[in-house]
């Protein structure tokens, strides 16, 4: 038996799954109970060394097609700082507020899941 937490549409369920019998009967279907609320991602420390206190974390899965300021460019609210590529569409991931670059975490082709941190903003 092996207990899995699955999230579907922002809904988490923890499902555990039974492995059949060798007789050839089906394995009964896994029960799956929604949760009473999605689970929150934890709320991650300041960056470390000299990364700024803004994250700016990717909205969606996907690629990183192109990072448009580097380290020390000042940006403006959505301005673009980083655009991922997703199912042949370009991203772009911009600027929560006014600020600095403090640091750029990531590189051209690199994949990210959704919320990963892209860059810090001072």
């Amino acid at each position: 038996m092996k207990n899995y937490t699955i999230t579907v549409n922002g809904n988490v369920y923890d499902v555990t799954v039974e492995e059949g019998a060798s007789t050839g009967a089906p394995a009964a279907a896994p029960k799956a109970a929604p949760k009473a609320a999605p689970k929150a991602a934890p709320k991650a420390a300041a960056p470390a060394g000299g990364a700024g206190s803004v994250r700016i974390e990717a909205g969606a899965a996907g690629k990183v097609f192109k990072i448009e300021k580097n380290v020390g460019a000042a940006v403006k609210k959505g301005d673009a700082v980083v655009i991922l590529e997703a199912m042949k569409m370009e991203i772009p991931v911009v600027a929560p507020e006014d600020g600095t670059v403090a640091s750029i975490d990531v590189a051209v082709g690199d994949a990210v899941e959704a919320g990963g941190l892209l860059a810090t903003l001072n």
